[in-house]
């Protein structure tokens, strides 16, 4: 019997490493125990993206929550996780849902994560009862469910969020690549409904994902580039395996970064569409949000790693946007989770009303807040060392590093150095890998990298040889 360890994002092992249909079993039967027990007869939804067998995956799921008397839906066909999200957000009778998904990891991968009622992450709460729970062995039990189109209402209500006569007299061409992910056709057909002329690359269902890693960074993302350059787009938009996390590359096929593209969103969300509220960021957020923030004063809250941290704070409902770094936007008035097609859509509504490239927007912003320079790195070691380091940082303390005195230090997330010019690094090692990651902002890429270097070497001296 293999031992269910969930995080914040659910379960995600490899196909050849268990996770198949006994392990799925076995998950679908505690969540189902979980629902049943709360919400007897509930409607519950499943979704599944494009890897190996996502639609025999999700139903097998469909039929255990099913034997238990709920009502479940499951996709017709792949789907963003957006998509079902906001298919249970709009439901009165859905308390919850089923991902099955690995996001941006490589084809070898599956996962499956639960969804809440407001089509957001669950508690952490309920991963902690579901351990519990979960059986030792699968189970047989299935009953009957329905196939529904979770996709074609979705993209209807985004096409209702922006302005489409501005987008179309814009007549922009844009390049997107799903990444032979759930998003394949998705975004491409609703910008061509919009008067945009699109090439969609990377667009076949493929379980193998076409051997790329679909994460929305390079160097995965160079193609889209590539295809920028050769069409004379005006844009190109990539999005990762499920949808919830999206990057944009300029007019001349250059990579913007989230760092960028987040500030961008805020301005145009305030200035051009006219709504306030908080942005709620991850510590590690870019030097580029926190001035953006100031210049066009709106509050800005920042909380630990993990989305599940900006989704507590959206009980508030004052938040305008909330954002990761690695490209994840959620707009909580749409819904209360990250919707890589909404933003990458809200940004192209941006270009149309501004009249302006995206190279021009990014310079319009770097000459108001400056310009910083972003580098990341991932240290691996081995189990028992990244064990030891996450014991030690809790109470270590780098007085000086790169000759910067750090004017604020946080162990929430790691261990984060926050220095004058704006500079800062952190350091936090993986729940999921035995590995460190090291990331640091600077006016400079050699400061960006010495901070990085200096931090490493201020930590990893301590770990035992």
């Amino acid at each position: 019997m293999r031992i269910i360890r969930f995080d914040n994002k659910g379960w995600r092992v490899r196909f050849d490493d268990g996770f198949n249909e006994e392990n799925l079993s076995r998950i679908a039967d505690a969540f189902a125990c979980i629902w049943a027990d709360a919400h007897p007869g509930a409607t519950i939804m499943v979704g599944y993206d494009t890897r190996f067998n996502g639609r025999g995956f999700a139903a097998l799921v469909a039929g255990v929550l099913a034997s238990y008397g709920l009502h479940v839906l499951v996709s017709s066909g792949p789907c963003p996780t957006p998509a079902l999200g906001w298919s249970i957000a709009q439901d009165q009778d859905a308390k919850g849902g089923i991902m099955l998904t690995a996001s941006s990891a490589s084809c070898e991968f599956g996962g499956i994560s639960a969804r809440g009622v407001d089509g957001g992450p669950v508690s952490e709460g309920f991963y902690d009862a579901a351990a519990r729970i979960v059986s030792s062995a699968p189970v047989s039990e299935r009953g009957t469910f329905s196939y529904v189109d979770m996709v074609t209402p979705y993209v209807q209500h985004l096409k209702a969020m922006v302005d489409a006569k501005a987008i179309a007299k814009a007549a922009l061409v844009v390049v997107v690549d799903p990444m032979h992910g759930a998003a394949c056709g998705c975004l491409a057909e609703l910008l061509r409904s919009l008067g945009c002329r699109v090439h969609e690359i990377h667009n076949n269902l493929d379980p193998e994902l076409g051997g790329l890693h679909p994460m929305a960074a390079e160097p995965w993302v160079d193609t889209c580039e590539q295809a920028v350059t050769t069409y004379q787009a005006n844009v190109g938009i990539a999005l990762d395996g499920d949808g919830d996390r999206f990057v944009l590359v300029d007019e001349t096929g250059r990579l913007v970064s989230p760092h960028k593209t987040t500030p961008l969103l805020m301005e145009h969300m305030i200035r051009n569409r006219n709504v306030r509220g908080r942005v709620v960021v991850t510590h590690s957020c870019s030097e580029y949000v926190r001035r953006q923030a100031e210049y066009l004063g709106c509050e800005l809250t920042a909380v630990p790693m993990g989305f599940s941290r900006i989704h507590s704070e959206l009980i508030e409902k004052d938040v305008l946007l909330g954002a990761e770094e690695y490209g994840g936007v959620c707009i909580p008035a749409h819904l209360p989770e990250r919707d890589g097609l909404l933003a990458s859509l809200l940004m192209v509504e941006y270009m149309a009303m501004s009249h302006k490239s995206l190279s021009e927007l990014v310079n319009q912003l770097q000459q108001r807040v400056g310009n910083m320079h972003y580098i990341r790195r991932d240290i691996r070691l081995d189990v028992a060392s990244t064990q030891s380091f996450r014991n030690i940082l809790p109470g270590l303390n780098l007085k000086e590093v790169c000759g910067m005195r750090p004017v604020w230090v946080s162990h929430s997330d790691g261990l984060i150095l926050r220095f004058e010019n704006g500079s800062w690094v952190q350091l936090r090692p993986s729940r999921t890998e035995a590995l460190v990651r090291a990331c640091a902002e600077a006016p400079s890429k050699g400061l960006a990298n010495r901070l990085a270097d200096e931090a490493c070497e201020g930590v990893l001296k301590y770990l035992p040889r």
